[in-house]
C-alpha cells in the first residue's frame, strides 16, 4: 500500500454518467489486476474506493460512474488538480488458475478492473473471451479497447439496443472456457454463479471506511468465516462464497 499525491492528467466522459481519469504518481504498490485505490475528496469524510482499470510505471487509469455527491465532485475536476490517494489496496485476481481459455465477465462499472486482467492474461499467452453487460447502448464503454488487446468480445444490453439482447449469461453458450473472472453487481454475480460450468473469481464492491482492513466495516460472510472486502478481497473464489 502506498499513500501519496497524484496529479490528474485526464478526466473525461466516455459513456452515460461514466468517466475516465488518469492519475500521475507512484504505482509500485500495485501487484495484481483487480486491486483498487482509495481517493480522499475535500469536503467528504470517507474516501472513495475505485478499482484500477490499468496502470504503468507512472500512471493509474480509473473509470468511475457518477452515482452520488462524491463521484459527482470527481467528474468536475480538471487536469492539474492533485488528489491524496491510497494505492495498491486489496488482493487482486489470481491468473495462475485461468487455464488456456479464461472467460472475463463484466457488468456496468464492474468492467474497468477486468481490462488490466485481460491484458495480463494475454501477456501470459492465454486466449481470453470477454462478455460485457450493460442496460443500454448509451452505457457501453471499453468494447473496442478489449478487442484491441486481442480478446474475443461479446456485448449484451438488457434492452437489445446494442449487441446481444439480454444479460451476460445469455452469451455463455457462445464461449468455451476453462475458468472465469467477473466483476459487477450482486444480481449478476448470483446469475453467473448459477450458470457457470467452472470455478472462478468474483470481485466484490462494498462501501468502505478505511480501505485497508482496520475498521472491519466491509466484511462479507464466507465459508471460512467473515472476510474483509478491502483486505482479504475484493476478489473471492467461487467455492468460498456464501450467497
Amino acid at each position: 500500500m502506498n499513500n501519496g499525491f497524484y496529479k490528474i492528467l485526464l478526466n473525461e466522459k466516455i459513456a452515460k454518467d461514466v468517466y475516465k481519469m488518469i492519475l500521475a504518481g507512484e504505482t509500485c504498490a500495485i501487484k495484481a489486476p483487480g486491486q483498487f485505490i482509495n481517493i480522499k475528496l475535500d469536503g467528504f469524510f470517507l474516501r472513495r474506493p475505485i478499482s484500477i482499470c490499468d496502470y504503468d510505471s507512472k500512471t493509474i487509469t480509473i473509470i468511475y460512474k457518477v452515482v452520488g455527491q462524491g463521484t459527482d465532485a470527481m467528474s468536475e475536476m480538471h487536469p492539474g488538480k492533485t488528489l491524496e490517494v491510497l494505492a495498491g489496496l486489496g488482493n487482486g485476481y489470481d491468473t495462475s488458475k485461468s487455464g488456456d481459455s479464461p472467460l472475463i465477465i463484466g457488468g456496468g462499472v464492474g468492467v474497468p478492473p477486468l481490462y488490466n486482467l485481460c491484458k495480463k492474461l494475454i501477456e501470459e499467452s492465454k486466449k481470453p473471451s470477454v462478455i460485457l453487460g450493460f442496460n443500454t447502448k448509451d452505457e457501453v464503454f471499453y468494447e473496442d479497447e478489449f478487442r484491441t488487446l486481442g480478446a474475443d468480445v461479446y456485448v449484451t444490453t438488457v434492452d437489445g439496443s446494442h449487441g446481444i439482447k439480454g444479460f451476460v449469461t445469455d452469451a455463455f453458450d457462445r464461449v468455451n472456457y476453462t475458468y472465469f473472472y467477473t466483476c459487477g453487481p450482486m444480481p449478476m454475480f448470483k446469475a453467473v454463479n448459477a450458470a457457470a460450468k467452472t470455478s472462478g473469481q468474483f470481485s466484490f464492491e462494498e462501501r468502505m471506511g478505511c480501505g485497508f482492513g482496520a475498521c472491519m466495516g466491509c466484511t462479507h460472510k464466507t465459508k471460512e468465516g467473515n472476510k474483509r472486502v478491502c483486505k482479504e478481497g475484493p476478489v473471492f473464489v467461487k467455492e468460498e462464497i456464501i450467497w
